[in-house]
């Protein structure tokens, strides 16, 4: 048995099954993946169904895994942390189903976690040095947020997306341009063989003194670019085109979450979201940062994607803050939004 607050997590929202144990919130026993990108890829996305029946099959094997490789066993656990949305309401239930059967026949704590919550405290994972106040940008497919962390376990939303997230951008451009599933990793990898400057493409939102983002009119740009070149007849330059529409998202990120860490005077800024796995994004808020100052951070590769391990991360500090059980009601929220 190990010492200390052992929360078992459990991520289902998209297309990995994932369990987790966690120690005290930073420290990770196990983390257990079973992806079924191989199954998703030839139809160009996640298709719910199959994920769905994957999740099924997998859950109860992921999850005795993780509490092998973590050296414990159900009576050791003091939490149980599952995701109950955003995501494919599908995927989430069964998830859901596993948490509560857990919690309910080793009398344990049920904790809801917000997906995109998990995704932030994958942070507190890799840095266990942070601590807060701290600005946090969180980009994924679904959101693009910027936080402020005045303390664990709370949160103030200072600006969002009023309309596409940056990596729905991203998975859009990429199907269009016809690249390859996932978009993010993608047109990055293209866009290293790329002309940033080659095509001019507008930074939305990037002057306003909002922290609010918008990429829908971004990738209008570029869907008009893509059928006015073809009507042209002219050849479309993959890499520039990658390496522009890159740019220019990064660019408004960059904006606001440098003008957030300025306005709330923070020493740390982090990033979250299966996009802070962009390269050019990482590279640029580094540079913006470090020369006035501003620590920055973001998790390591695996910690970046679908994980049980920020699941079990963000319900320790979560439990610690508000002590809040979730009832055996819970239901998956598959549009749920941060607060």
């Amino acid at each position: 048995m190990s010492e200390g607050f052992l929360t078992l997590g459990i991520e289902s929202s998209c297309d990995e099954t994932s369990a987790a144990v966690v120690k005290n919130g930073k420290q990770v026993l196990s983390n257990v993946i079973a992806s079924q990108i191989d199954w998703h890829r030839k139809f160009g996305g996640v298709v719910p169904e199959i994920a769905s029946r994957k999740h099924v099959e997998l859950m109860n094997p992921v999850i005795e895994e993780a509490l092998v490789k973590a050296g414990v066993d159900f009576t050791d656990l003091s939490a149980v942390a599952v995701t109950y949305g955003p995501g494919l309401v599908g995927g989430l239930l069964v998830g859901i189903a596993a948490a509560k059967s857990i919690a309910y026949t080793h009398d344990l704590p049920l904790v809801a976690v917000n997906h995109i919550e998990g995704h932030i405290y994958a942070n507190f994972i890799s840095h266990p040095q942070l601590e807060p106040p701290v600005v946090c940008l969180t980009v994924s497919g679904g959101h693009t947020d910027l936080l402020y962390f005045e303390e664990l376990g709370t949160y103030q939303i200072l600006g969002r997306t009023r309309d596409d997230a940056a990596g729905e951008a991203f998975d859009k451009i990429a199907r269009v341009m016809e690249i390859g599933y996932p978009g993010g990793p993608a047109i990055d990898k293209l866009a290293t063989a790329g002309d940033a400057e080659a095509i001019d493409l507008p930074r939305p939102l990037v002057d306003e003194a909002s922290y609010d983002f918008s990429f829908s009119g971004l990738k209008t740009a570029v869907l008009n670019y893509i059928n006015n070149q073809k009507q042209r007849g002219e050849e479309i330059s993959k890499p520039d085109l990658a390496a522009s529409f890159q740019q220019a998202v990064v660019d408004v990120l960059k904006s606001k979450v440098t003008k957030a860490a300025y306005d709330k005077e923070v020493n740390q800024v982090i990033l979250s979201g299966g996009v802070a796995a962009n390269s050019q994004l990482q590279r640029e808020l580094e540079k913006e940062l470090t020369k006035v100052g501003i620590e920055f951070c973001y998790p390591e590769l695996k910690l970046c994607t679908d994980n049980a391990a920020m699941i079990a991360s963000a319900g320790y500090f979560n439990w610690q803050h508000n002590k809040e059980e979730a009832p055996f009601t819970l239901n998956a929220n598959p549009s749920l939004k941060l607060k």
